[in-house]
């Protein structure tokens, strides 16, 4: 596995000299993704159609989709709670925190919460394999202007 990037010198679309229709070629210097052999299209749709692809995509969906439902049912929640049970958010928890403050606070906790599992999620079980179809994807677009 490589662990550098294989488009960090690459400017991004917009800025400088790509506008996604270049590519390295073997010198390493920038050429038409057509001078190289692809076209973009080609380029593009054999990477979303490459097995890797749709792994890294599943990956992401089944964690994103289930998180991201969990949290809004949990914010709804809260928000019809606080809006129609007044009594049940105004109950003393503490001191003076009612259980309307906790549950706000529980708010800003499991978005950090979702954050840190989301950042953790993509390091252990998509950044590697993504990693590693750029590293294909810069290796077709070099070894066609071969």
């Amino acid at each position: 596995m490589r662990l550098d990037d294989p488009w960090y010198e690459a400017p991004a679309a917009g800025w400088g000299e790509s506008d996604g229709t270049e590519a390295i070629a073997a010198d390493g210097r920038f050429r038409s993704v057509e001078q190289c052999g692809h076209s973009a299209a080609e380029i593009y749709l054999e990477v979303q159609n490459s097995p890797a692809f749709r792994e890294v995509r599943r990956r992401y969906r089944r964690f994103v989709v289930p998180a991201a439902a969990a949290f809004l049912l949990w914010y709804l929640a809260y928000v019809i709670a606080a809006t129609t049970a007044h009594d049940l958010m105004a109950r003393p928890v503490v001191g003076a925190l009612n259980v309307a403050m906790v549950a706000g606070l529980g708010q800003f906790l499991t978005t950090f919460l979702l954050t840190w599992a989301y950042a953790r999620h993509a390091r252990l079980h998509r950044d590697r394999v993504a990693l590693e179809l750029r590293w294909e994807t810069q290796e077709m677009t070099r070894g066609a202007g071969r």
